[in-house]
């Protein structure tokens, strides 16, 4: 009788993981600031408390035979101007790859930093930096969300699967604009509102879903990505540093998914906040809170699995000039303001960033908006935009592909400011005055750009 010799081949973990042809790695930095810090670019009270800590927190993506994609979202007010550039740049040296594939966005909670080297760089030659922003403390949290995604490099995973789900948030996104009987705006509804008449005006133009996008190994969910379109702020302003609502129904995810990270991003939220359903009481931040977290639970088990191959990923880019303000055309009245000691520190810090912006736009130094594609025929798309976009251009995206699973992160490079559809400037309102530091042409830029973007093969 012959026997038979049974050879079993052992191939070591790091051979069967590097053979992936797609892997992932999440990461996570401490973005608390110290208290005395200047909070939401000196708008409100400076840090006196730290309720809650904030974070930075991302995932890096690996396809076989592409370079890494980085996503990472922020605990911060905005990042801005170089310092959104070099975030970008310091997470792609960090990740091995190139900042044009590197999406860093902030959530805009109030009762948190600001971060713009160019702004404060302007400001230091008058003393102002610090009344904008701990510049030392912002550079510090960047280089150790860089240090945090360079050593997650060395944990990457293999991913399997896709997940994408979606589910309605009930009351909490409204739109901050109500229109009057004349098509102008009739009101302001901001992230609160006391004024019972003005809550009871509709919602408005939202986006009411929260969509999630997942990563999963097996039948284990490595990485969660959240995209809601609301400000999030419940009450601020009072030198307490938290997360607020967004923050605190991420916390929320994670503990109900052990084991999986919970990355969340603001979606094209400008013009829409919670002002219909909170009056402002520090007790609607925890119901608020569970509204966003009830929604993304249900998004989650409303969650659709599929293969993921390294073909099924892609990354595009748009680099893009936004056009600029009329007001903000003669930059030597914004340096006249910056240089009066006469002005207001709140005053003398607009004029730095709006000229900081203006400069920049004649210099024709463009944004880059990326897309990331998931899927066997790119049926997921993930967008991200810069600023603080109206929900208009989140709808009209996915009305680009109405088939298809369309997400979007705004809030990436603050420094244009509110960004509003060409109609939004005819009609009045907060968002589209000073504030805004783009001219109504903006949407003959972003539309053709979207449909690049999004476009087929």
């Amino acid at each position: 009788m012959k026997r038979l010799l049974l050879f079993v081949v052992v191939f070591p973990a790091s051979a069967i993981l590097a053979a992936a042809p797609v892997r992932i790695a999440t990461f996570r930095a401490d973005a608390t600031p110290p208290l005395g810090s200047a909070l939401c670019g000196g708008g409100v009270k400076a840090a006196s408390e730290i309720v809650l800590p904030l974070h930075a927190l991302g995932l890096v993506l690996v396809a076989e035979g592409q370079k890494p994609i980085v996503l990472c979202a922020v605990d911060w007010t905005g990042i801005g101007n170089d310092a959104h550039k070099e975030w970008r740049a310091a997470l792609a040296k960090a990740a091995g790859t190139t900042a044009d594939r590197v999406a860093v966005h902030s959530l805009h909670q109030h009762d948190a930093p600001s971060s713009d080297y160019s702004v404060s760089k302007m400001l230091a030659d008058f003393g102002l930096a610090e009344r904008f922003s701990n510049n030392r403390h912002c550079r510090k949290v960047m280089a150790n969300t860089a240090a945090a995604l360079s050593r997650a490099m060395g944990k990457l995973q293999p991913v399997t699967h896709l997940g994408l789900g979606r589910a309605k948030v009930e009351m909490f996104a409204s739109n901050r604009r109500p229109l009057g009987p004349d098509g102008r705006v009739s009101h302001v509804r901001y992230s609160s509102c006391r004024n019972p008449k003005v809550r009871a005006l509709p919602e408005g133009v939202i986006d009411p879903f929260v969509r999630l996008v997942s990563f999963w190994n097996g039948e284990r969910p490595v990485a969660v990505l959240s995209y809601y379109a609301t400000h999030p702020q419940s009450f601020y302003g009072r030198g307490g540093v938290n997360p607020d609502t967004a923050g605190i129904a991420r916390a929320a995810r994670d503990k109900a998914l052990p084991g999986t990270v919970h990355i969340h991003f603001n979606g094209a939220g400008g013009n829409v906040a919670a002002g219909k359903y909170n009056d402002g009481s520090p007790k609607n931040r925890a119901i608020l809170a569970n509204r966003l977290a009830t929604g993304m639970a249900a998004a989650w088990r409303a969650t659709a699995k599929q293969p993921l191959r390294a073909a099924d990923i892609q990354w595009r880019v748009k680099p893009v000039v936004l056009p600029l303000r009329d007001m903000y055309r003669d930059t030597a009245k914004l340096e006249a303001i910056l240089k009066d000691v006469k002005a207001g520190p709140a005053q003398r810090t607009r004029a730095a960033r709006n000229l900081i912006w203006a400069r920049r736009v004649q210099a024709k130094d463009p944004i880059e908006l990326t897309c990331l594609r998931l899927g066997r025929h790119g049926q997921a798309s993930i967008l991200h935009l810069p600023g603080e976009l109206f929900v208009e251009y989140q709808l009209v995206a996915q009305k680009m592909r109405p088939a298809d699973f369309v997400a979007m992160a705004a809030y990436g490079d603050y420094a244009p400011g509110y960004i509003g559809d060409a109609i939004a400037y005819t009609q009045g309102g907060y968002e589209t005055g000073p504030v805004s530091r783009t001219a109504p042409e903006v949407e003959a830029v972003l539309m053709p750009a979207l449909r690049e973007l999004l476009k087929n093969d």
